[in-house]
């Protein structure tokens, strides 16, 4: 008797639990399967939103001039972007460079200055570089038509890959 008392016991809550799941949605953060962190202007775009239901991906990409590695990163994913030709993808790049001299001046020279680049004059103080975590470090997010995190720290490689797969 106890065992039947015990089974339908844990029936009931297993029924319970599921209906709460329906209504479940991601939380917001910076990890794959999070909502990406919502973005309040990005350059002359006021009100960036990542939900755009419309099947297009966005390849968010921090960088900063005195970050080699960013930098670099920066243009190999743009230059993979333009040989693709991908409807399926738009990329985005902040630059946290403080100056905007500096900003100006790389992308004239990474020869990006009909790109989407957008520049944080607040570099590493501002709000953008704490919502995203960047504090280990600049990195890009693959980011769904849905508003939700699929990929960090994506490599043209990787990106093609993911391409393909969609």
């Amino acid at each position: 008797m106890k065992v039947r008392a015990y089974v339908l016991i844990v029936a009931v809550a297993l029924v319970t639990m599921s209906f709460g799941t329906k209504e479940a949605r991601p939380t917001v953060g910076t990890n794959p399967g999070d909502l990406a962190p919502r973005i309040e202007s990005l350059g002359n775009e006021s009100n960036f939103s990542f939900q755009n239901h419309s099947g297009r991906y966005t390849l968010l990409n921090f960088w900063a001039a005195y970050d080699a590695e960013s930098r670099a990163r920066n243009v190999q994913l743009w230059n993979e972007i333009n040989k693709l030709s991908s409807d399926k993808v738009a990329m985005y790049s902040v630059s946290f460079d403080e100056k905007e001299s500096i900003f100006t001046e790389t992308v004239k020279a990474d020869r990006l200055s009909n790109t989407k680049q957008f520049h944080e004059e607040l570099g590493e103080k501002s709000e953008l570089y704490g919502k995203f975590n960047l504090k280990k470090g600049l990195k890009n997010y693959l980011i769904d038509d849905k508003g939700v995190i699929i990929a960090e720290n994506v490599t043209p490689d990787k990106l093609t890959e993911i391409l393909n797969r969609i």
